[in-house]
């Protein structure tokens, strides 16, 4: 049985979840998180900070998406709450880079030296860019997904990853490493 059946509405219209339904997404939030973060310790926070605040907060589900989005919904938001509170304390660390201008950003990435080049450049984009170039890159999600996540289409997530490339790329120009 699909989580989307064992996620039922009560007859005044509120969205139950159990708690198996819910934990069963557990692995997948993860994975988005890390795909995010690029930091297993802090994706792990994250997630189960989610899924605690997921759990308080089941009866406000409202069916409107799946629960996978509101999942991430929920783990975006602490994510960014997170970074903005580090800002605010410390600020971010620089990161190293190299990279070559014939090679696409996608197959850069999979190299660790000039990943590390990328998320610097990626550090500098704004959202939404910066994270659906992540989770497609990175977290090697597709566009329906992407969109999906972002409440949008897949047409918009084709077309803002297609920007945050060329953005990328401009910024990586600029520093003289492509």
């Amino acid at each position: 049985m699909g989580s989307k059946e064992k996620i039922k509405k009560n007859n005044s219209m509120e969205t139950e979840i159990d708690d198996e339904t819910l934990c069963a997404e557990y692995a997948a939030v993860f994975r988005y998180m890390l795909a995010l973060t690029r930091n297993e310790h802090e994706a792990e926070d994250i997630t189960q900070e989610t899924f605690l605040r997921a759990l308080d907060a089941r009866e406000s589900f409202s069916g409107g998406s799946s629960l996978y989005t509101w999942l991430c919904s929920i783990a975006r938001n602490i994510m960014l709450n997170r970074l903005k509170k580090q800002k605010r304390s410390a600020g971010s660390e620089p990161l190293e880079y190299l990279t070559d201008d014939d090679i696409p950003i996608e197959q850069r990435a999979a190299d660790r030296d000039s990943a590390m080049e990328i998320m610097r450049a990626l550090h500098q984009l704004d959202e939404p860019y910066k994270e659906v170039f992540s989770l497609r890159v990175f977290g090697q999600l597709d566009f329906k997904q992407l969109g999906s996540i972002f409440g949008r289409t897949d047409s918009w997530a084709r077309v803002t990853y297609y920007r945050a490339k060329e953005k990328i790329k401009e910024i990586l120009r600029k520093d003289g490493t492509l």
